[in-house]
């Protein structure tokens, strides 16, 4: 059974979605409360099979992506799998899918169907470039998503280089995002009129939300921004600067942190530096601003120019791998490292919630299904007797779990 916590108790959310986008819609959702049960394929989400690495024959990337739901297994190809879907879905609020375009209407699962027996449905779907316009049928993948939104021509070393595609799949992160605060923002509406609706997002489009400052500077100019390395397009100093055993960023831009700066380095003739004396004048040579900068930071360690930016009230950070942020005091306080018992796995560590709320704070409660694993419960929940959980089982339109 769902347990009852956070903002969204009581939303009942149907995951039909698989990978990324959809999954993190999902997980968003069900760490805020939301009863979430995901629906996979006979051979289960692709990403059970996202190996190396796993724990103990379990794939990282599933159990990372599905902690807190409750899993089902279902022939969609069969009447009866989808006589079960479709039952499922008369009761949900929330309805997550990222297949193809027009794969959900050839299964009769498409939203005009199933508003008829549920008016109050929110049918979200997830898609490489949204359900309209001329892109509507193509498939959807963040490398692609992140070449055609702009990202990749704004993001690596400097101009002439080869494009970068960041190292996150943001678009695809972003995409699942977007989608739960669609899904959220519907469901408030639902709440007070009874009525439910098509919530519609893609990869492409969450790729063009990070092109904010970048989309700002050629509306205003005419002319596309290119990549600058780590630094800011419209302020500096405003970047990783490396000092003498690593790197560090540096926010130094507004006037009275450049000039605070100036100090802490004992660089403070800059200031009279007609090239650096305004923002604007820095943006306009920044490569030699850099260079110089450079030049000062690497005389000392990383920790000795943060304990001294520190002190100065400038705001600068270390440049951290994944595994130390895993460790960072900060990460730790806010709970964003978790972990849950895994039944095969054992103790499984996850990102957590970045949301925190006073009065209903979210949760992670349960790790990711083993396949099929809530078979018998959720069909239960819906309406089934023991006896015809055994025939669907038996006919094959739900798949029992594997004896392990």
């Amino acid at each position: 059974m769902a347990e009852n916590f956070g903002p969204l108790a009581g939303m009942k959310v149907v995951e039909l979605a698989h990978i990324m986008a959809g999954p993190v819609c999902g997980m968003m959702l069900a760490d805020m409360g939301a009863d979430v049960l995901k629906v996979e394929k006979p051979t289960g989400d692709d990403t059970r099979r996202f190996l190396p690495p796993d724990i103990e024959g379990e794939s990282a990337a599933f159990m990372m992506m599905n902690r807190n739901k409750r899993g089902v297994v279902l022939d969609l190809k069969s009447e009866d799998g989808k006589a079960v879907l479709r039952r499922m879905l008369e009761k949900a609020d929330v309805v997550i899918e990222n297949y193809r375009m027009g794969t959900m209407e050839k299964l009769g699962l498409g939203y005009d169907e199933l508003k008829k027996i549920n008016p109050g449905l929110i049918y979200c779907e997830i898609s490489g470039f949204g359900r309209t316009g001329p892109y509507a049928a193509r498939g959807g993948f963040d490398l692609i998503a992140q070449g055609m939104s702009g990202l990749m021509s704004i993001t690596g070393e400097g101009p002439g280089r080869p494009p970068v595609k960041s190292g996150a799949p943001v678009s695809d992160i972003t995409a699942g995002i977007l989608a739960a605060l669609g899904c959220a923002a519907a469901y408030a509406r639902k709440l007070q009129t009874g009525q439910g609706q098509k919530v519609d997002t893609s990869l492409f489009e969450a790729g063009i939300t990070h092109t904010y400052w970048q989309s700002a500077i050629a509306f205003a100019t005419g002319t596309s921004p290119g990549p600058l390395g780590s630094a800011h397009p419209l302020n500096a100093p405003y970047q990783a600067f490396e000092t003498q055993d690593g790197w560090i960023t540096l926010g130094a831009a507004n006037q009275k942190n450049w000039e605070r700066m100036l100090t802490v380095i004992g660089a403070e003739d800059l200031s009279a530096d007609e090239r650096f004396a305004t923002n604007s004048g820095r943006m306009g040579n920044l490569p030699a601003l850099e260079e110089i900068l450079n030049g000062y930071f690497k005389t000392d360690t990383s920790e000795a120019w943060l304990q001294r930016l520190e002190d100065a009230g400038v705001p600068a950070g270390p440049v951290l791998e994944v595994g130390e942020m895993h460790k960072d005091p900060q990460a730790l306080a806010r709970d964003m490292v978790v972990t849950t018992n895994h039944p095969n796995a054992g103790e499984v560590k996850a990102i957590g919630l970045p949301i925190k709320f006073s009065e209903t704070p979210g949760r992670v409660v349960r790790p990711a299904p083993l396949l099929g694993q809530h078979n018998r419960e959720i069909l239960s929940e819906t309406g089934y007797s023991d006896d015809e959980i055994e025939k669907l089982i038996t006919s094959g339109a739900v798949i029992e779990p594997a004896a392990s």
